[in-house]
């Protein structure tokens, strides 16, 4: 185990080193816990904060660290109605921190996402003040073309499992580059570089988060 810790660590750091050269503000922890620590210091009290549809930043404590704190919250698991959700992801695009996390990182610090609606990627790249990522070390890949893969064939497949809906990955687990209605890999993002300095923040957490 120490000598896995060690491996992370000097591929964190340098995750991290080439997140920076791209303009995205990295950190790299050793834990859950001190991600979530990370992360309140990283945002100010009664900053206004959403987030996307993320399972990292549920694994860390992250969502309900920041209802039960000072904060104002766009919440959106928190209403009724299917107007009431959209209206709240709609407002989240202008809030101060955008809180979600990346389907995959190539090693040179290239952010790959997928998505299905979309409002997720809308507000990486524009939008909220602040896009906060939680990632875990299981989402780093060699390349961009392995962190696209990855994005198509672990973590999509694995969040259609969370959904009511009927795509080939659902009842296989597999990929199909499918055209269903239903499909959730209607979007895919890349992220090379950070046109505003430090508008996404990145915490990369030594542990396997998310999916």
């Amino acid at each position: 185990m120490e000598i896995i810790k060690k491996r992370n660590s000097l591929l964190g750091e340098q995750v991290v080193k080439n997140l920076k050269s791209r303009n995205i503000d990295a950190y790299f922890v050793s834990s859950k816990e001190e991600a979530l620590k990370k992360a309140l210091e990283i945002i100010p009290q009664e900053s206004s904060i959403s987030w996307g549809g993320s399972v990292s930043i549920e694994n860390i404590g992250l969502k309900e660290a920041v209802r039960n704190r000072n904060y104002k919250v766009l919440d959106r698991e928190k209403v009724t109605t299917l107007e009431e959700k959209h209206e709240i992801m709609h407002k989240a695009l202008s809030c101060d921190f955008f809180l979600t996390s990346c389907n995959a990182i190539s090693e040179d610090g290239v952010l790959v996402n997928i998505d299905g609606v979309a409002n997720r990627l809308a507000a990486i790249c524009y939008g909220p003040k602040h896009v906060l990522m939680i990632v875990g070390i299981n989402k780093v890949v060699k390349s961009v073309e392995d962190a696209i893969s990855r994005a198509r064939n672990i973590a999509a497949p694995i969040n259609a499992q969370r959904f009511d809906i009927n795509t080939p990955c659902k009842k296989t687990g597999c990929c199909y580059d499918c055209k269903s209605p239903d499909t959730i890999c209607c979007q895919l993002l890349i992220t090379r570089y950070s046109k505003i300095k430090g508008r996404i923040i990145l915490i990369l957490v030594d542990d396997n988060i998310g999916y």
